[in-house]
């Protein structure tokens, strides 16, 4: 089994999730894909392979029960133990506009809670263990703008990416005495080359084959399908990815890219 590190890209979707997965292969690791369809898999590897990086593709829904555990342990059985997980899974429907706050009821945010902190909090259990016992690894998380600024439109999408990002960060101060950091990336903007992005400057309502796309960038569902964009509101996920190896490495607990000027 080869001694490179392991990084495990949760959510790897043509945008930031391919990128991170480029950044951190240029840095010498390993990389395990996961996203809910195969069908974008071939051509996500080839990418990785043609630069060097050894990689891995498994299909899962990482929110159904089981799912998550099984992409761990195949990536695990193919890479050896995981060093560093980005955690960006997409939305179940990028096109799909959300209910408003005032709509909003308990069971509501129940549901929007179980997909977007329950996968991270199951995350963590299955991974922090064998980190801390080696004293090295990371785990990145991305919510979305609503995390940090009101947005009503979300819905229960709003305090959901809330609570994720407190979990993030109060993970990230209990670990760190461990050698483990946790970090978290907030995304306010559409991610270039991303699913949503795709969605919405071809103004027609297919998100791709693999539907998963980028996760936090909740605050793009602040446009219709073939609306027209604010200007500057485009994030490079190039770009991201360099913040997620500062957010893996320590050198930053929490970066917030907001490109909507709010």
């Amino acid at each position: 089994m080869s001694t490179s590190p392991t990084m495990l890209v949760l959510g790897a979707g043509p945008g930031l999730g391919m990128s991170v997965a480029r950044r951190f292969g240029k840095e010498g690791y390993q990389v395990g894909l996961v996203s809910r369809s195969a069908d974008r898999h071939p051509a996500y590897l080839d990418d990785l392979r043609a630069s060097g990086v050894r990689a891995v593709a498994v299909a899962a829904d990482v929110r159904a029960p089981g799912e998550l555990r099984r992409s761990i342990d195949e990536v695990h059985a193919e890479l050896g133990p995981i060093d560093v997980v980005y955690h960006g899974p997409g939305a179940d429907n990028p096109s799909a506009a959300p209910m408003g706050i005032l709509e909003t009821s308990p069971d509501d945010v129940r549901a929007a809670a179980a997909q977007v902190v329950d996968p991270a909090v199951e995350l963590a259990g299955l991974v922090l263990p064998g980190m801390r016992d080696r004293g090295t690894g990371a785990i990145v998380y991305v919510s979305g703008l609503s995390a940090v600024v009101p947005l009503p439109f979300l819905g229960p999408f709003a305090p959901a990416s809330a609570a994720l990002r407190t979990y993030a960060l109060t993970l990230a101060e209990a670990t760190t005495p461990d050698g483990v950091h946790v970090g978290s990336l907030v995304v306010g903007g559409l991610i270039e080359r991303g699913d949503i992005h795709r969605l919405l400057t071809a103004g027609h309502g297919h998100a791709g084959e693999d539907g998963a796309g980028d996760a936090g960038d909740d605050g793009n569902l602040a446009w219709t399908p073939g609306s027209d964009l604010p200007p500057g509101a485009v994030l490079d996920p190039d770009d991201l990815a360099d913040s997620v190896w500062h957010l893996a490495t320590g050198a930053e607990r929490e970066v917030v890219a907001n490109a909507m000027g709010l």
